[in-house]
C-alpha cells in the first residue's frame, strides 16, 4: 500500500491509501524523495474551480478520480527507482505524478534526474519546461528589451532563462519587495511598478494571475511588442485594456501554455526531448533559493490548504517524504 494526498471537497485535502501492484514490465517502482506543489494550478483544483471546458485539458497525466472531487492531482515528484529494469535500480527520476509516497510509473514517464542536480532542485522541471516552452513562444532574441510581470516561481524560472540571453536587457516587475535578492541573483533588475526601464519592450511575460499584471505587461511592450500571457485564471473573467495604445502599436498578445510543444520545435521536439533538456536547465545554483522551504508529507493534509488559501503569499514550497 501506498499513501496519497486527494482533494475531496473545496479546501480539503486528506491522506489515503492506494494500493500497489507488482511492476510490470516496461514499469518501475519509485519511491518519493520530493514533490513540488504547483501553487497556481493547484489551488484551482483545492477550490474546486476547474471550469467544465477544461477538466480534460487539466488533467495531470498519473491523475487519480474526476473533477471536482475527489482527486489526485500533481505532477512534480522526483524519487528514487526501487524496482524495474537493472540499469534503472537506484536512478534518481523526474516523474509528472500526484503526491504519493511510493507509485509505480510507465518507464516512458521516468526521467533521469542529471547528476549533480539535488533532487529537491529537481521539482522545479516542470515549471522550467513550463519556462522553456513560453521563451520559444514569444520568439525572444539577443539584445532584446524583455520584461516579466510577476516574481512567483514560474516568472522567476523565465527571469533566470532569459537573463542567459545574450545581450539581454531583463526588467521583474513584482509588487512584493522580497523578490529583489531573487530577481537580482539572477542578473535582471527589479521594479514595483512599470518604469522608464520597462517601457518598450520587446517581449513581455505575464505570470502574475491578475487583471492588473496583465495591463502592466501590455503597457510595457513596445511597437509592434508581444506579450506572452502564461496565466491561468480558471474561470474568472479577466478585464483587459485593449484599447488606447493596443492597436496603434499592433501589439501581439499570446497565449503560451506547456500542454503542447511550443509551434516552432513540435516538428523537431518530444514532450519527453523537452523535459530533458529542462532538467538539464536546472544545474544553476541560484534555482536552490526557489524551494527553500518544505513541509512534512504526513503533515501536507493540513498544510495544503493554507499554502493553497485565497491570498496565500509566498513561493510554493515542496513536500518533504
Amino acid at each position: 500500500m501506498a499513501r496519497a494526498i486527494w482533494y475531496v471537497r473545496p479546501g480539503v485535502a486528506e491522506m489515503r491509501t492506494t494500493p500497489l501492484s507488482v511492476p510490470s514490465e516496461g514499469t518501475a517502482l519509485v519511491r518519493t524523495l520530493f514533490s513540488g506543489i504547483s501553487r497556481g494550478t493547484e489551488r484551482l483544483v483545492l477550490s474546486g474551480a476547474v471550469p467544465d471546458a477544461e477538466k480534460v485539458r487539466m488533467r495531470a497525466p498519473l491523475q487519480e478520480g474526476e473533477f471536482p472531487f475527489p482527486v489526485k492531482y500533481g505532477y512534480c515528484a522526483v524519487g528514487v527507482v526501487e524496482a524495474g529494469p537493472p540499469e534503472m535500480i537506484g536512478r534518481t527520476v523526474f516523474c509528472l505524478h500526484p503526491h504519493q509516497d511510493h507509485f509505480i510509473a510507465p518507464l516512458s514517464m521516468l526521467v533521469p534526474v542529471p547528476d549533480g542536480i539535488p533532487a529537491r532542485r529537481a521539482t522545479l522541471a516542470a515549471n522550467m519546461e513550463t519556462a522553456l516552452n513560453a521563451v520559444w513562444d514569444s520568439g525572444a532574441g539577443p539584445a532584446d528589451r524583455i520584461v516579466i510581470v510577476g516574481a512567483g516561481i514560474v516568472g522567476l524560472m523565465v527571469t533566470a532563462l532569459a537573463a542567459r540571453i545574450p545581450g539581454g536587457d531583463v526588467t521583474v516587475i513584482d509588487l512584493a519587495e522580497e523578490r529583489r535578492p531573487l530577481v537580482e541573483s539572477f542578473g535582471a533588475r527589479f521594479a514595483t511598478a512599470p518604469s522608464a526601464d520597462s517601457a518598450g519592450a520587446d517581449v513581455v511575460f505575464h505570470t502574475s494571475v491578475s487583471a492588473a499584471g496583465l495591463n502592466a505587461a501590455i503597457a510595457s511592450a513596445g511597437m509592434e511588442g508581444t506579450v506572452v500571457e502564461m496565466s491561468w485564471y480558471g474561470d474568472r473573467e479577466v478585464p483587459a485594456l485593449l484599447g488606447g495604445a493596443f492597436h496603434s502599436q499592433r501589439l501581439k498578445l499570446v497565449s503560451s501554455q506547456v500542454g503542447q510543444v511550443s509551434a516552432g520545435h513540435r516538428p523537431r521536439w518530444t514532450y519527453r526531448r523537452r523535459m530533458e533538456a529542462a532538467l538539464r536547465l536546472l544545474a544553476d545554483d541560484r534555482l536552490d533559493a526557489l524551494v527553500a522551504a518544505d513541509i512534512a508529507f504526513d503533515d501536507a493534509p493540513n498544510e495544503l490548504p493554507r499554502i493553497l488559501g485565497p491570498g496565500a503569499s509566498g513561493l510554493a514550497p515542496v513536500i518533504r517524504y
